[in-house]
């Protein structure tokens, strides 16, 4: 059986226009009106989720998806101790450990999740839609940070973990997977606020 899962990426807010590590607050004035104005090109699913940070349940809410689960498995990126710092501060700080961080991805140095560790626990839980009751009829909706989106197209087309960093993700945008028997075929991410495509199956 083919499992459909869909990754909307969270509107704007503060700590992503300053380009801090994961910072998580809630939307912004702009961002949520964006969100709200993006809520009748959300397709239909069967299934809610949500990262549990706040701009992802912020930007579920002003979708309007109904019965939204938080579900712990699809979480940010654990960046330990850089959570809430800009790029730029850190880099300047712990060049050493940065460039560490983007060359190795095993590599942990703040303390928190590898690209590696990221990688693998998204790939994981994507996978476990793909076994017996794992999906409910129509799909699954996901509002997920941009590093989530990144590690499913990663695991779901079995990319190197290198690649995670020429990937990027839209705020509002939907990426898609279609999948069974431990293979993945993915849709990469349109804007919310764009008609919605024909059927997609792998």
């Amino acid at each position: 059986m083919t499992i459909r899962v869909m990754l909307a990426s969270p509107a704007m807010n503060a700590a992503l226009r300053e380009a801090r590590f994961d910072g998580d607050a809630p939307l912004d004035r702009s961002g949520r009106e964006l969100a709200e104005a993006a809520a009748g090109a959300v397709p239909e699913a069967g299934t809610h989720l949500s990262g549990p940070s706040t701009r992802c349940l912020g930007t579920a809410a002003a979708l309007g998806l109904a019965a939204v689960v938080t579900e712990p498995a699809l979480a940010g990126w654990d960046l330990g101790r850089w959570t809430g710092r800009r790029l730029d501060e850190v880099g300047a700080a712990e060049p050493a450990e940065v460039a560490a961080w983007l060359s190795d991805p095993s590599a942990a140095p703040h303390g928190g999740e590898s690209l590696r560790d990221l990688v693998g626990r998204t790939g994981g839980y994507l996978d476990t839609l793909q076994g017996p009751g794992g999906g409910s009829g129509g799909g699954v909706l996901a509002v997920v940070e941009p590093s989530v989106v990144r590690a499913a197209v990663v695991h779901g087309l079995r990319l190197p973990l290198e690649a995670f960093w020429r990937l990027d993700v839209a705020p509002l945008s939907l990426t898609e997977l279609a999948g069974r028997s431990g293979r993945w075929n993915v849709r990469l991410g349109r804007p919310l606020t764009s008609a919605t495509p024909g059927p997609f199956v792998d």
